[in-house]
């Protein structure tokens, strides 16, 4: 039984932002730096700044230039200047080394860990006077009578499973701001409450996904070539499932390597997680990994859905900008440089109009952010027809710079799995794999994920019953193969198959979230500093 409502504190700012990310942290700090009469607070959910932050990443740094344009007098603690770019076509024992398409030419860009990026701008932001509170979690948004966002409430900490208040019982403050700041990144769970309550996305097509896992590994020395750069397509993932990998050469004896599916796969069989293990013991990447150790490992959701499904991007009281709004330039493989960009586009649009949203979603739209997506709009949905109608169209998209008078369409990505009896089953053509980790668990366990056990679930499913009934028989529970941390387990008892969450080993990737085909998995933000702990991710 739940407790009597409570009275909570509230705290007052000009602008809340929500999620220390790198376009919330570019937000705030280019807002101090045109008005520093502004009080801005940066509220995270993760317990440290770039602990739930996880990407490639090699980003192109000229929106980091005029953001801070003496950072590299004092860089990030990971930043290596790319150096050999390659691009290959994988089979099961070999491939074959591809031209380089030209958004995926790296010279003049570096090679960073996100999460120790993002570390290190919230001091910069800090240094300006923008309060920043990790370990704190957005619960739910605030609303005035005629709807208009008014700030966010933070989650309540010390709650129980059964919803009864523990002895450390705390509840969560309000904080009101003249506007709120999205920047939740990918499948944001307010974000999503607010695009359905204010129809942001009536004119749009629907989002899409893919989900990246990657890992770090230490290896020994004389094997890593700092600035290397290695993407394929291809094997392990048929010529009807998108996905694809990259390689990273750090510094320190260190490579990031991680593996990219699509959430509009078909096939219900179909693994993410295995697909990247089996593409880690390729016979190209094998000898570079044997006798290493993973650092850290960890999953996350990509938005990919790029010009045609960008939302209106503004409401009353609220905006949206980076993955939040869905700026990532899929055959770039770059989101950073979108995310630091719009952050301060909506900061100087803020500067200059009072604080007042209205205006943004025009202006974001009329900006190099969306000129970049518009032109290559057609590349990621035309993988949809297969690897090979897909690579020719990025080829035609590439030469005519996205004039085609066309936009191909995007459709949910739960809306492409198909039935159990209606799927292909395509020859997956696996390797015997010898690299560490064994499993899904074991995975985990380099996420360094903490949830206490007794807090409320944050994987809400609404009809359980259809888990072992109607999805069992349709689709075979997919549920258990796309989420890489093991939460969902059909297990039997004494009444017979019943769905089992095991929410603690949550990595907070929104796969569920996404490819549910029934729609009946809804994540939401656990107890602040919950969820993964990445180091240099």
């Amino acid at each position: 039984m739940s407790e009597q409502p409570v009275e909570r504190d509230v705290m007052e700012y000009d602008v809340v932002v929500v999620g220390a990310g790198p376009a919330g942290l570019a937000f705030a700090i280019r807002m101090k730096q045109l008005r520093p009469d502004v009080s801005v607070c940066v509220i995270e959910k993760a317990s440290t700044i770039g602990a739930h932050i996880l990407s490639g990443a090699v980003i192109e740094t000229a929106p980091l230039d005029a953001l801070l344009p003496d950072w590299r007098k004092a860089p990030p603690p990971v930043c290596v200047d790319a150096g050999e770019d390659e691009f290959w076509l994988l089979s099961k024992t070999g491939g074959r080394r591809l031209p380089l398409p030209p958004g995926m030419r790296n010279h003049g860009n570096v090679i960073v860990s996100l999460g120790a990026l993002c570390a290190w701008l919230a001091p910069q932001a800090e240094a300006l006077g923008v309060e920043i509170y990790p370990g704190f979690a957005a619960a739910e948004t605030l609303h005035a009578e005629d709807g208009r966002v008014l700030g966010v409430r933070i989650g309540d900490m010390g709650v129980a499973r059964d919803g009864h208040h523990k002895p450390g019982y705390t509840a969560g403050i309000d904080i009101h701001a003249k506007v709120t700041v999205l920047a939740e990144g990918a499948r944001g769970h307010l974000t999503k409450r607010l695009v359905r309550r204010f129809a942001l996305d009536a004119h749009s097509d629907p989002q899409t996904y893919s989900i990246g896992i990657k890992e770090l590994w230490q290896v020994p020395a004389g094997r890593v070539q700092p600035g290397r750069i290695f993407h394929s397509v291809g094997w392990p993932a048929d010529t009807r499932t998108y996905g694809g990998g990259f390689l990273y050469h750090l510094d320190q004896d260190r490579i990031a390597l991680g593996y990219v599916s699509g959430l509009d796969y078909r096939d219900p069989r179909y693994q993410p997680w295995e697909a990247f293990q089996q593409w880690k013991n390729h016979p190209f990447l094998r000898p570079l990994l044997e006798g290493g150790s993973i650092l850290s490992a960890g999953a996350r959701a990509i938005v990919t859905g790029g010009w045609q499904s960008l939302p209106k991007v503004e409401m009353p009281g609220a905006l949206l900008i980076g993955d939040t709004a869905g700026l990532l330039n899929v055959p770039k493989i770059k989101g950073t440089h979108q995310a630091i960009r719009s952050g301060m586009l909506a900061a100087a649009h803020l500067a200059a109009h009072e604080l007042a949203p209205a205006g943004w979603d025009a202006v974001l739209r009329a900006s190099p952010v969306m000129a970049e997506l518009r032109k290559v709009r057609n590349i990621k949905p035309g993988f949809k027809r297969g690897l090979w109608f897909g690579m020719a169209n990025a080829a035609w998209e590439t030469v005519t710079a996205g004039h085609s008078p066309w936009t191909l369409r995007n459709s949910p990505d739960y809306a492409s799995l198909q039935r159990l009896d209606a799927a292909e089953a395509p020859r997956r053509d696996y390797l015997e794999r010898t690299l560490p980790p064994r499993d899904r668990l074991q995975g985990v366990y380099y996420a360094a994920t903490a949830h206490d056990e007794d807090q409320p679930v944050h994987l809400r499913v609404h009809d359980p019953g259809i888990c072992v009934t109607t999805c069992a028989s349709e689709y075979g529970n997919p549920c258990t193969r796309f989420c890489p941390a093991a939460v969902y387990e059909i297990v039997q008892d004494a009444a017979g198959p019943r769905l089992q969450i095991n929410a603690a080993n949550c990595v907070h990737c929104k796969t569920c979230d996404i490819k549910d085909p029934y729609q009946i998995i809804d994540w939401v933000t656990p107890e602040g500093g919950s969820g993964p702990n990445y180091q240099t991710m």
